[in-house]
């Protein structure tokens, strides 16, 4: 499978910012943008993993309660756990 990375790039961050909600797509954009051109490949597949995960399950991964779903342990997850944001 070729996969053009910038094409990849492009796709999360789209997604990252267009969630559905306006919390999730300031938070999730502002962590895209932070890390997004220091990821190698398979953080970038693992980032496009983890914004198809659901708002509510999202937001409450980050904030560390009890989700519906199982986390992987990866270096992205642990970077949006450790992630603070800042509304501007």
């Amino acid at each position: 499978m070729n996969i053009n990375i910038d094409q990849l790039k492009k796709k999360i961050i789209y997604r990252s910012n267009y969630r559905g909600t306006k919390e999730m797509d300031k938070l999730l954009g502002a962590f895209t943008k932070k890390y997004i051109d220091e990821l190698d490949n398979k953080d970038l597949f693992d980032l496009e993993k983890l914004l198809n995960i659901d708002d509510d399950n999202l937001y409450k991964f980050f904030k560390n309660q009890k989700t519906d779903i199982v986390f992987e342990d990866n270096h992205i997850n642990l970077l949006f756990k450790k992630f603070k944001y800042v509304d501007k």
